[in-house]
């Protein structure tokens, strides 16, 4: 693969809760046209389409794009539970690095629900049965608790066993999201919480309560992926590139070691990462701003470590020193993360995406982080997928 990737256009709607959207259709739609606008180009260009969703019937990335255009181009629907819309970016660079088109669509979207997320079918093997059985063995079953928020509570409490975490540490995570989600136009919850509120919220499962975890949430992202030379040759903006991309999925010690942070995708993570810093020569102290999967606080946590942003053991001191917001080392979910932008299945990734190049190109306003050149994304599925991506300024 050694065509360079330019992200030549993005778009994404604001986030809604459920039942205050439009349909996935039209919200779809309507990102792909703002990622068009943006890159300046025509949809009879796009080569190649990906359209990420998890909740909805087959093809429904088609009639998300019908409504833009009939060109008869291949249009590939992705579902890979929470790393869908990053998985879908997965392929699209690929295609382009190796050859295969030279403008891609990337499209992610999610009509959800109200409530905590659920098994649709129950007349099959589950994909996360591998998962309920290592973290009932490990401290049991609730079930009155939702099934994701005892993988990462659990997760979150053996990690706070381990190192000594004080319970607030978590929730301080809440406080600094609704922080940066108050300059944030396409987030859900832009109020901001205090510590005592976050911690006075209904308790969910061990150290989690409610403003916690990230709420179920409706809404679209797009980009516009091409090749350099094709980006060249038709006049569209080159300033921002995918340096470095990688995805893993799970080994044997996701559930061979009853290790509950593994269990979660804590190898996942950390293996994409050093894919993704190995090939590119990059570090993460070269890093200065990351979009990462904090679906719910403890993941955050352990998502610094994993990404190597912190050693081992020292994420407390990492945010008690402030090291994970403005003024810091690194400014983390500048956008306000999952847990206050909102977590639609399909649009998280490209959300995350659009944020990034946002930074990359200054134009994130309030959100700023000033004088980056480097921006990581994280985003993981279990069951399992986790995929991390480099982007660069160049210009």
């Amino acid at each position: 693969m050694d065509q360079r990737v330019c992200v030549a256009g993005v778009g994404m709607i604001p986030f809604a809760k459920p039942g205050q959207s439009e349909s996935y259709d039209v919200m779809g739609a309507e990102a792909v046209r703002a990622a068009l606008a943006d890159a300046g180009v025509e949809y009879a260009s796009i080569q190649q389409a990906y359209a990420g969703f998890v909740y909805g019937d087959s093809t429904s990335g088609q009639v998300a794009l019908y409504s833009v255009g009939l060109s008869g181009i291949p249009v590939v629907n992705v579902n890979n539970n929470c790393s869908t819309g990053s998985s879908a970016l997965w392929l699209a660079r690929q295609a382009v690095a190796g050859g295969a088109a030279e403008c891609v669509l990337v499209l992610g979207f999610e009509q959800m629900q109200p409530g905590a997320l659920g098994m649709h079918w129950k007349d099959r093997p589950s994909p996360v049965e591998k998962f309920n059985e290592v973290i009932t063995k490990a401290r049991g079953w609730d079930p009155g608790a939702p099934f994701a928020a005892q993988y990462f509570g659990a997760a979150g409490a053996a990690y706070a066993e381990r190192h000594g975490v004080a319970p607030d540490t978590f929730a301080k995570i809440s406080v600094k999201a609704r922080r940066h989600a108050a300059n944030n136009p396409y987030a859900v919850f832009r109020k901001q919480v205090t510590l005592e509120e976050v911690l006075a919220s209904p308790v969910i499962y061990g150290p989690l309560t409610r403003l916690q975890c990230c709420p179920p949430t409706c809404g679209a992202a797009a980009a516009v992926i091409c090749s350099e030379d094709y980006a060249r040759r038709h006049g569209l903006r080159t300033d921002v590139v995918i340096r470095g991309q990688a995805m893993t999925t799970d080994r044997p010690s996701s559930f061979d070691e009853s290790d509950l942070t593994k269990l979660v995708g804590y190898d996942m993570t950390k293996a994409a990462a050093e894919q993704v810093y190995e090939s590119t020569g990059v570090g993460p102290e070269d890093i200065g701003v990351v979009e990462l999967h904090d679906c719910f606080t403890t993941n955050e946590v352990l998502s610094y470590e994993a990404l190597g942003l912190t050693p081992e053991g020292t994420a407390e001191k990492f945010i008690s020193d402030g090291d994970n917001t403005y003024g810091g080392r690194v400014v983390t979910n500048p956008s306000g993360g999952l847990l206050s932008k909102g977590h639609p299945l399909g649009a998280t990734g490209l959300a995350q995406c659009a944020e990034l190049v946002w930074q990359l190109r200054g134009q994130a306003g309030a959100r700023q982080v000033d004088g980056v050149k480097l921006a990581l994304q994280h985003n993981i599925g279990l069951g399992g997928a986790a995929v991390v991506t480099l982007y660069e300024k160049t210009g």
